[in-house]
Formats: C-alpha cells, sequence, structure tokens
C-alpha cells in the first residue's frame, strides 16, 4: 500500500502502535508489582475529595504502600500473568490498587480505616494477600491486626511466654526447697568436684 495514496493509513498506524506498546509496558509493571506485592487492596475510590485523596496517600507513602489509579483491563491481563485468580469480577468502574511488598497488614489496615470514614464513597472491592484472594471477614481481621513490627513483638511475646511461667515455676521450686534461683545456677555453674584418682 503506498503511503503517498493513502497518508491517512500510516498516521494512524503509528500513534497505535505507540499505544499498544505502552499499554503493554503497563501490563508488564502492574504484573511485576503483582508478583512483588505480599498484600494489596482494590478500592472503588469514586467519591473522595481531593484533600482526602493528598491525606490518604500521604499516610500510604509513609508506610511504604504503593497506590495508583488502575485501568480495568489492563489489570485483568496483569493479574493473569501473575497467576492470582477470582478479581475479574470486581474490575468495573473506578478503580484504584494498593500495594505493599514489605508489611502485608498496612494497605489493608490503611484502606479499611479510610473506607470505615468515608462510607459510601470509598469501597473496599477485594483484597488479596500473598496471592491468596481474601473473604470480607478475613479483610476486618487483617486490618484489626497491629502493624507488622508490633505484630512481630506480639508473636515475639507469645513465644517467649511459656519460657517465662517455667522460670516463676523452677524458681518456686528452689524456693520452696531452701534454696534461692541465684545459688542453684551457681551450683550448676561449679565444677563438679574430681573423684581422687584410683591408685
Amino acid at each position: 500500500m503506498d503511503a503517498k495514496i493513502f497518508p491517512e493509513v500510516k498516521e494512524e498506524a503509528m500513534p497505535n502502535e505507540k499505544i499498544l506498546s505502552e499499554k503493554k509496558a503497563i501490563v508488564e509493571a502492574l504484573t511485576e508489582r503483582f508478583q512483588n506485592a505480599s498484600a494489596g487492596v482494590f478500592v472503588d475510590y469514586r467519591g473522595i475529595t481531593v484533600a482526602e485523596d493528598t491525606q490518604l496517600r500521604r499516610e500510604l507513602v509513609a508506610s511504604e504502600v504503593e497506590y495508583s489509579v488502575v485501568k480495568n483491563t489492563l489489570t485483568r491481563f496483569a493479574l493473569e500473568k501473575a497467576g492470582i485468580e477470582g478479581l475479574n469480577d470486581v474490575l468495573n468502574g473506578t478503580t484504584s490498587l494498593a500495594t505493599s511488598a514489605g508489611d502485608p497488614i498496612a494497605p489493608i489496615r490503611i484502606i479499611n480505616d479510610y473506607s470505615k470514614k468515608l462510607g459510601d464513597r470509598f469501597n473496599i472491592k477485594a483484597a488479596f494477600m500473598d496471592g491468596k484472594v481474601l473473604a470480607a471477614n478475613e479483610i476486618e481481621e487483617i486490618a484489626a491486626l497491629p502493624g507488622k513490627d508490633a505484630l512481630y513483638a506480639k508473636v515475639l511475646g507469645t513465644m517467649l511466654a511459656p519460657i517465662t511461667s517455667l522460670a516463676v515455676v523452677l524458681g518456686q521450686i528452689v524456693e520452696k526447697n531452701g534454696g534461692s534461683i541465684e545459688s542453684a545456677a551457681t551450683e550448676e555453674a561449679a565444677p563438679a568436684e574430681e573423684a581422687p584418682a584410683a591408685e
């Protein structure tokens, strides 16, 4: 086909190729984002004001959560490439996405707080963690958890509780037998007297 005879064909082909390339790049970036995410939340943001959006973004950035408006069709392709299933039904209307590669609780907790504050103007469509789509009650339970650091401290406290209890019980037994924890520890640490060598 001669470009001189059909100049409009050449002009239309160039932008289409450029648009396709841009869309492909967006899908690739989203796919990588899903693969690296420990958790993510899809939101219908249609009623949020500019001031509320600014405040939300500031809070998300402080917690190292990536937040952006996404195109539903491109997001479907990216989810499929990332191997995350069961979210196609929520990808309609206005959609934004909050993901975290670090703390999995942060995006769910922050978005859930804003959803409660703003009501119908800002709704959670769906959430996922480690590639698994979460049920509504799971979202609520995770949102109620403290942040990652506080959660680690809580888990560590739970792990140390039995050891602490054992130490208390052992201390009571030693004291009941007329000794003390310190003396018991000293006796245990002291080397045993050597038996005389046999002649």
